[in-house]
């Protein structure tokens, strides 16, 4: 039997990818005041589905709407940063923990997809999409969660999948050699999960996570980085 096509994106679908996929990369930074017009316009399209669109984004926390002026994309705060790091830093070690506590065959699992999500970056990183990269990002650190064999905490880390997004884009925008950098870590921390070492992964994903907290621009003072 003949699969059915999914149904065509509405006005409204493809205005709110465009906007929200604008604000997780950056493209619209926070504190930016963006216009229901300006977005028609670039997208073909009434400011009908735009309007409905910019509703859908200020219910998730995306931006603010003042009337007759447009949208503010809201930025993102100094709590959310912490609170969010912290959280993938916990999640991110008891993941470590139970991968390389199984041994090497499900260290070595580990090690080939986050090989591929590695490659997956430098393909995107070499042609300049930047959306990619930042999809490949979030899938490089889901990884070893999915592997942990907790179902639930693997559920909960991917409620972060937008602020994660966010939070590299921010971290891009403020140092151009932010995406040499995080493959860098990221390839540490693929090396020392082959190798199962587990201090050296936890110590790689701890540096990782504190040097997103500071090219953002905030200080690293939670004691969860030993601070």
């Amino acid at each position: 039997m003949a699969v059915k096509n999914s149904r065509p994106a509405t006005a409204k679908d493809r205005a709110l990818d465009y906007v929200k996929t604008q604000v997780l990369t950056g493209a619209f930074p926070g504190g930016e005041l963006i216009s229901e017009g300006d977005v028609a316009a670039a997208l073909g399209m009434s400011r009908t589905p735009v309007r409905e669109a910019f509703l859908r984004l200020e219910a998730d926390g995306l931006l603010r709407l003042y009337p007759q002026r447009g949208a503010l994309v809201v930025p993102v705060s100094p709590g959310e940063v912490r609170a969010v790091i912290e959280a993938r830093l916990v999640l991110e070690q008891f993941a470590v923990g139970k991968v390389v506590g199984r041994g090497g065959p499900a260290c070595a699992v580990v090690f080939e997809r986050l090989s591929g999500e590695l490659r997956r970056q430098h393909e995107a990183a070499a042609a300049g999409d930047w959306r990619e990269f930042l999809e490949s990002d979030r899938a490089f650190h889901a990884i070893t969660l999915e592997e942990s064999g907790n179902a639930i905490l693997s559920s909960f880390y991917s409620t972060l999948r937008d602020r994660q997004m966010r939070m590299i884009g921010e971290s891009a925008l403020r140092d151009p050699h932010r995406p040499t950098t995080i493959m860098d870590e990221h390839r540490e921390i693929a090396e020392a999960l082959c190798n199962g070492d587990e201090q050296r992964v936890l110590h790689a994903v701890q540096t990782h996570l504190a040097s997103t907290v500071r090219a953002i621009g905030l200080a690293v003072d939670s004691p969860l980085f030993g601070g």
